[in-house]
């Protein structure tokens, strides 16, 4: 990515990037646990979850209540899509504010503000908070698509998701032929192979923006609002498959099959993108399936909950 890539936001002495805090956690990272710990009790840091490979951070700077994402590695692009993916989405209040970016070579970081709320998996009535999720999602893919953004595909596209089930699962599969799971897997995966979804799939749709990641981790509500976190796989999508992404998800199991059907329409979902849609969410269930597959002795619960679940949307 080009370095231009970075719209510089406005700042002021207050939030200006802690040069001595971040100095202090990098350099306590790599002593060890306790010595992140007593710098996090110096500085007044409380961790937060959600965060993957990278540490997030609740920071209180005066009035300001910040959130630190000090990255643990810089694939991807990471960095630079979340930066752009929330600059994007800036002008609306559903997403936090960068304030500030640390370009560190090995372990860049991120100031933002604390956004409102409690898990959205905790409502106590799922139904409005999906419906909310999905207003949210749209009123994202309705900001004007521009470069770079524009140029960056989201990472884990439906083109990555086809490419793991066309070319990785299948050499997998073939190494474990001994495995009593493999003929199952297979039969599912020739049904995919003769349907048609990837050759569809492939065919060209309207690009919107997408934050790249449907885990209903990452978003909160406050009972009347909605708000997500996470932008670090930025890029564009189209309106189905991030229609799907949320639907097949697999924290979207927590959410029944009628909530989520009744936010359908919200999501985008039309006659005219339906069958893209219904291709997408077979696709995307079987790439999950594909991922449990690979931990089936550990996770045999929703290994095979999943492989019910894709047996469905195949029949």
């Amino acid at each position: 990515m080009p370095r231009h890539w970075r719209t510089r936001l406005p700042s002021n002495d207050a939030l200006a990037v802690p040069t001595d805090m971040l100095t202090a956690l990098r350099i306590a990272r790599i002593a060890g646990p306790d010595a992140l710990m007593t710098a996090h009790q110096e500085y007044g840091l409380r961790s937060l979850g959600g965060g993957r490979n990278n540490d997030v951070l609740a920071w209180a700077k005066g009035d300001t209540s910040i959130c630190i994402k000090l990255y643990k590695n810089h694939d991807r692009q990471r960095v630079e899509r979340e930066w752009l993916g929330l600059t994007h989405a800036a002008g609306l209040r559903c997403a936090p504010k960068p304030l500030w970016l640390d370009e560190h070579p090995q372990q860049p970081a991120l100031g933002m503000t604390l956004l409102p709320g409690s898990p959205i998996l905790d409502a106590v009535d799922p139904a409005p908070a999906m419906k909310s999720l999905a207003e949210t999602t749209c009123a994202l893919q309705a900001l004007p698509l521009t470069a770079p953004l524009a140029d960056l595909e989201r990472v884990d596209s439906i083109t990555h998701y086809v490419t793991r089930l066309t070319e990785v699962w299948p050499r997998q599969l073939t190494d474990a032929a001994e495995d009593p799971q493999t003929p199952n897997m297979l039969a599912l995966l020739r049904c995919w192979e003769v349907s048609g979804d990837a050759e569809l799939l492939a065919e060209p749709a309207e690009p919107v923006f997408s934050r790249g990641d449907a885990n209903l981790l990452n978003w909160l509500h406050d009972g009347s609002n909605t708000y997500v976190t996470d932008f670090e796989f930025s890029g564009y999508s189209d309106v189905a498959v991030d229609a799907a992404d949320h639907v097949e998800h697999i924290s979207a199991r927590a959410v029944s099959d009628e909530t989520w059907n009744s936010a359908e329409a919200v999501l985008g979902v039309t006659p005219g993108n339906r069958a893209r849609f219904d291709a997408a969410r077979r696709t995307i269930a079987l790439r999950w399936l594909a991922v449990l597959w690979k931990q089936r002795t550990a996770r045999v619960e929703e290994f095979t909950a999943q492989f019910e679940r894709v047996r469905a949307l195949q029949a």
